[in-house]
């Protein structure tokens, strides 16, 4: 078998129909569908099963709540396929996406992982666009370095729902970091981009689905540091010293995700800590100048954009 195709699940019942029937919709037909269920309280583990009722090649089980690390890596050790393709349970594929990912498989067989583009959606602002990843104008597919493109847009070359790799891969690196409630995907895919080559086709595969209710997602609100990514990056503290893509990825990163932190009572000091890491010198202008105005200034614009954010929000329900 060459795929197992990862579902995890929870609490997406408005979603997971969808999803499920775009992987039943491939036209490339050697796959299997893994389903780990992280102990949903609504109605999302019988809506899954009706929906790979009488499909031999799907299966799905149950786990006490344990995160979707956890849930991933469990439904991978159940699984038997050669290359591992990942799909949160609120978003969906387009039909070719297996048979377009088999093609780059053999076309570059040096790459420890691959890439689709994606588009983001979101039904609710009546907006849909394709992700604004950092390659070149006019690429369309091949090696990328990962690092470089990451940095130059901050919209992910590799996310979940676009990528795939071989399972031996997946085991060398052992799999998703259990614990991490926010980027416990980068925090795969960076290790793999440091040590592998990364293939990326640069065509709209995969549909990031924006409407979810934010308690389901873990973006859009803060996480304890022990809990996010940035904070979790000490096992590659001799990279940063020694590669200039990577640490300039890092730090925009940095600058760009901390600030609800910096501005926060709770996680201000753990953030200027981390912020304390980045390179100055090598931030853009713009970036330099908001991190040194007074901290009071930075809280009202937050507030500022928040009510803006608001009022535009009420505006689109009229």
């Amino acid at each position: 078998m060459k795929f197992s195709v990862i579902i995890s699940l929870y609490n997406k019942a408005p979603y997971v129909a969808k999803a499920i029937g775009s992987v039943l919709a491939q036209t490339y037909a050697d796959y299997e569908l893994v389903i780990m269920d992280d102990g949903s309280k609504d109605d999302s583990f019988a809506l899954a099963l009706k929906a790979i009722e009488g499909m031999p090649q799907c299966h799905i089980y149950r786990q006490n709540n344990g995160g979707v690390s956890l849930a991933r890596n469990n439904a991978v050790s159940l699984s038997q396929g050669e290359y591992l393709c990942f799909l949160d349970a609120d978003d969906w594929w387009e039909p070719t996406f297996l048979e377009e990912i088999s093609k780059m498989i053999d076309e570059f067989p040096d790459a420890g992982i691959f890439g689709a583009n994606y588009t983001i959606v979101n039904e609710t602002k009546r907006k849909t666009r394709v992700a604004d990843v950092g390659v070149e104008k006019g690429f369309e597919k091949g090696y990328i370095n990962y690092c470089q493109v990451y940095a130059k847009t901050l919209a992910m070359p590799l996310w979940t729902g676009a990528v795939c790799m071989p399972r031996r891969v997946f085991d060398e690196m052992g799999g998703f970091p259990e614990g991490i409630k926010l980027g416990e995907d980068f925090l795969l895919w960076i290790r793999v981009a440091l040590k592998y080559k990364v293939a990326f086709l640069n065509k709209p595969l995969s549909n990031y689905n924006q409407d979810v209710d934010v308690v389901n997602r873990g973006v859009g609100r803060l996480h304890r540091p022990e809990h996010h990514m940035l904070w979790n990056l000490g096992f590659l503290s001799e990279e940063e010293k020694t590669n200039p893509d990577y640490k300039r990825l890092i730090d925009n990163l940095r600058t760009y995700d901390l600030l609800p932190y910096y501005l926060s009572r709770d996680y201000h000091e753990a953030a200027k800590e981390e912020l304390d890491k980045v390179d100055w010198g090598r931030q853009p202008v713009i970036t330099k100048r908001l991190y040194s105005k007074p901290l009071w200034f930075l809280k009202l614009r937050q507030w500022l954009l928040g009510f803006a954010s608001r009022i535009k929000k009420r505006l689109w329900l009229v």
